[in-house]
């Protein structure tokens, strides 16, 4: 039997005397695809920090196929940050953003196998035609394809998403989450994202962890965003289609 591709047990992390996450405890699937939900400050960014070994919990711990984060290696997790986090006026073409994804170095410093990675990275999310293209010159939605181009460019195990639909509009949102669909079906690589979008979580993750400083629910979509559940995490339940599609999913059990 397989390691779960993320498995958390007992996390508390604190800083000080602020306690970002308790008792936090969950596990994924190898393939799964996971959306965490809560409100600002309920912990989602300090979980995402502890699995790319940015913070150690201050108790628990946390597993990445049966590894510790910082024994996990670093080339098998692609990052998808939020795209307003971007300097726009950092002087890099899209293919250096890229191509940084594997050599860590900026312009001038990757060889001719990064390039071309790279450049096959950007093919495989429809965005050749932008290689040469200056950072300050993309839209959000095309910088949210080059920005997944880098998190897939060393087909990685796992895929780690902070907000990725943040800045960009409902179709270039539509087509990150084909893109990732595609490549989750060609590797069967687990997903982890962040995101405050109720319907996303509802119907693009296989599961669902809901969070407010500590663990409200975990489990499958239909059974972790109950409203009990969601009432408990935002104070009140609200995005009506998400809840129907719930209501319609439970109709039918």
């Amino acid at each position: 039997m397989s390691a779960p591709s993320v498995e958390v047990r007992g996390l508390t992390v604190r800083f000080g005397d602020f306690e970002a996450l308790r008792e936090v405890s969950f596990a994924l699937p190898e393939d799964g695809k996971l959306v965490i939900l809560g409100p600002n400050g309920s912990g989602k960014s300090t979980l995402l920090r502890v699995l790319l070994g940015l913070v150690a919990p201050t108790a628990g711990e946390a597993r990445l196929f049966g590894l510790a984060p910082a024994e996990f290696p670093a080339q098998q997790i692609g990052y998808v940050p939020q795209v307003k986090t971007l300097d726009r006026t950092f002087p890099a073409r899209a293919l250096d953003l890229v191509a940084n994804g594997i050599s860590r170095s900026w312009p001038g410093f990757f060889g001719g196998g990064e390039k071309r990675a790279a450049e096959e990275a950007l093919e495989r999310v429809g965005a050749a035609h932008l290689a040469r293209r200056p950072l300050g010159r993309l839209s959000g939605g095309e910088l949210q394809r080059v920005y997944l181009a880098r998190g897939l460019v060393r087909r990685p195990r796992l895929i780690v998403l902070d907000e990725p639909a943040s800045g960009i509009d409902a179709v270039g949102e539509a087509d990150m989450y084909r893109l990732l669909d595609v490549y989750h079906a060609e590797t069967g690589a687990a997903e982890v994202m962040v995101t405050h979008d109720w319907e996303v979580a509802f119907h693009h993750a296989s599961h669902v962890l809901i969070l407010s400083g500590a663990q409200v629910a975990f489990g499958a979509p239909a059974a972790a965003m109950s409203a009990d559940a969601m009432r408990r995490a935002f104070g009140h339940v609200g995005h009506d289609h998400a809840m129907r599609a719930h209501d319609e999913v439970h109709r039918h059990d």
